[in-house]
């Protein structure tokens, strides 16, 4: 069973944990998940395409991440969650920025936090190993094909991420 810590609205630590999953927050907690934007030297972004067995946006593409498990601090978590999904180390890399957003959702029990990094390295299409049971496949996207896929309305965050690729 996998937990998750809680957060106030201030985004600090309220020492209660919750079930992965089990929406049962209150008005004004939060539980805190991330995302790790890759890109590479010439200026492509690492997407995945969600496997169809997903019961939510199943096919659409994404970047990596997922929930912070409890104990867990957000940059372990986007180290654990990028090198997961994709086989790539971020590590020992230092983001070039890390930003957060918050969303709410009154009376649903679901309010988070996302903290998304962008990370730019060095690295080939040999070295990306997915993780089969999160993605089918895989895309070095540049900005203007994310923007399109998008615009399609089959890209996981991206409203709430745009901003990121600003950098």
């Amino acid at each position: 069973m996998e937990l998750w810590d809680i957060y106030d609205k201030n985004k600090q630590l309220t020492g209660r944990t919750m079930v992965r999953n089990d929406w049962c927050l209150k008005d004004d907690e939060y539980h805190l998940t991330v995302l790790g934007i890759i890109r590479n030297k010439e200026g492509k972004y690492l997407i995945t395409q969600r496997v169809m067995t997903k019961s939510w946006a199943a096919g659409w593409w994404e970047v990596s991440g997922g929930g912070v498990q409890a104990g867990e601090t957000s940059r372990e978590a986007v180290n654990r969650e990028v090198f997961e999904e994709t086989g790539l180390n971020v590590a020992d890399q230092e983001p070039i920025v890390m930003l957060t957003y918050s969303r709410e959702n009154p009376g649903e029990g679901d309010n988070y936090f996302v903290d998304y990094y962008l990370f730019e390295m060095d690295f080939s299409e040999a070295d990306i190993k997915l993780q089969t049971e999160e993605a089918m496949g895989f895309k070095l996207a540049s900005l203007d094909e994310i923007k399109e896929i998008a615009g399609q309305g089959i890209f996981l965050h991206y409203d709430s991420i745009k901003k990121i690729f600003e950098y």
